[in-house]
């Protein structure tokens, strides 16, 4: 089987793969203090919680924008499943153009993405992956990787407000009621949540204007937040960007037994 790891600056997103589905998925918090041995513990447990074990697992794969928790996982696939692990980095095959200025920039989460999103989906198209940071990616109709934009997420947008103001607290990110808030909660929630979603519609409706018409994916931890409060989306995939780590494993390492399509 096939586990995919995708760390974020927030969270990690762990799947593993049967070569045709997707049998476990598990999303925990990011700790760029975790060991390899406490790495190989939790993700040992969370396997036990699948009836699963290290054995059941024949290849892994690391998507990371935290250096030092791809060094503790890659330490953890060689000594504790005796793997050597596939890593996005720079150099290794990723089956697309990535045509920015330097594309060695570009974060192995955003280029995934571009993976996954033309094998799944076709171009052109938008990714908007919901995380610490909120990414927009354009991919081209032939399947390239043209640029993006970046804005700071809705969760350290809402800790911002609450932090550098004196009466305002912290609220449960869900759409209020109704756009005009009849007390402080509603307010916030209006201006978090329904602000958020609006400043998506216009990146998304700006890009539309610059490229054309294109499709628009949604994933990422927080995708579900914003997805209540805008119609934006064609479709919304949760497994988009590990799905695109393995793919890209594949790119690299094929097996005459498993396409790059399973």
């Amino acid at each position: 089987m096939f586990m995919a790891i995708d760390v974020g600056n927030t969270n990690v997103a762990i799947g593993v793969h049967d070569h045709s589905r997707w049998i476990a998925r598990w999303r925990i918090s990011t700790s760029s203090t975790r060991t390899a041995d406490e790495w190989a513990a939790v993700i040992s447990e969370l396997l036990h919680l699948a009836n699963l074990t290290t054995d059941h697992i024949d290849h892994i794969g690391i998507s990371s924008v935290v250096p030092s928790v791809t060094t503790e996982l890659r330490n953890m696939a060689v000594c504790h499943f005796h793997l050597d692990p596939f890593v996005v980095a720079p150099g290794v095959r990723t089956g697309i153009q990535i045509l920015t200025d330097n594309p060695k920039e570009v974060g192995a989460d955003r280029v995934v993405n571009a993976l996954a999103t033309r094998e799944k989906y076709g171009g052109p198209a938008i990714v908007v992956d919901f995380g610490t940071a909120t990414t927009f990616d354009v991919i081209s109709k032939e399947g390239n990787y043209i640029g993006g934009a970046i804005a700071p997420g809705i969760v350290i947008s809402a800790e911002a407000l609450r932090r550098f103001t004196a009466k305002l607290h912290e609220v449960e990110l869900v759409p209020p009621p109704k756009p005009i808030g009849k007390n402080t909660v509603e307010a916030m929630q209006s201006g978090i949540v329904l602000g958020y979603a609006a400043m998506v519609n216009g990146l998304v409706a700006a890009i539309h204007e610059q490229v054309g018409p294109c499709k628009v994916i949604g994933t990422g931890g927080l995708v579900g937040v914003v997805s209540q409060a805008t119609k934006i989306f064609d479709y919304i995939d949760p497994d988009l960007t590990i799905d695109g780590i393995r793919f890209m494993y594949y790119l690299n390492t094929p097996k005459p037994e498993e396409s790059l399509h399973e």
